[in-house]
């Protein structure tokens, strides 16, 4: 984050609590599962820390999901509209331009990381859309104009369409033990 981060909220309320809802679930997903493997591992203290970190991002999310869901109900075609904006975007996570000075592809390889060992896949980028998705009710949203409307069928369409392009990637990805091991400074230069 002190290298810069951009969430693309270009101080818009509704891009802010929407990029949130998403970052505040992906942080709890992460955080939960790296605290599940320091438990496999016998590191009760660093799941037990996990948890707690865990916790307090699923009560930042449910704050953000909750703002969001009072915005559906005020102005949903102005929502739905920037949730369709940010989701042909992607949404960027605030690693993103991380650096340690030493190595120019760190999140790429940080990511490939994360996603081998299971900490935030492909997969946990689907599950979190089709979540909001289903939590925002947006299935059911009336009183669209046509514009809403189609960015409804965009947005419910999305979970699927992310989970088999997640899947597909997954089952192209190579057996773990062949993945090539990488390195990183906050570590001490271990391979992971």
């Amino acid at each position: 984050i002190t290298s810069g981060f951009n969430p693309g909220a270009e101080k818009d309320g509704y891009r802010g609590f929407v990029y949130t809802s998403f970052q505040e679930r992906a942080t709890k997903v992460s955080h939960g599962n790296v605290g599940r493997l320091a438990r496999q591992c016998g590191d009760t203290k660093l799941a037990q820390i996990c948890a707690k970190i865990a916790g307090d991002e699923a009560r930042h999310e449910r704050a953000y999901q909750t703002f969001v869901t009072e915005i559906l109900k005020r102005d949903p075609n102005g929502l739905l509209k920037v949730f369709g904006d940010i989701m042909r975007g992607q949404i960027v996570m605030p690693a993103e331009l991380m650096t340690d000075g030493l190595d120019a592809e760190l999140y790429e390889n940080f990511s490939n990381v994360a996603q081998r060992l299971g900490v935030y896949t492909a997969i946990d980028y689907a599950e979190i859309v089709g979540h909001l998705v289903k939590i925002w009710d947006l299935e059911h949203i009336e009183g669209l104009s046509s514009e809403g409307e189609k960015e409804r069928d965009y947005l419910c369409n999305l979970p699927r369409r992310y989970m088999r392009l997640a899947e597909r990637s997954m089952q192209k990805k190579k057996p773990a033990h062949e993945e090539p091991m990488k390195s990183f400074n906050w570590i001490y230069g271990r391979e992971v």
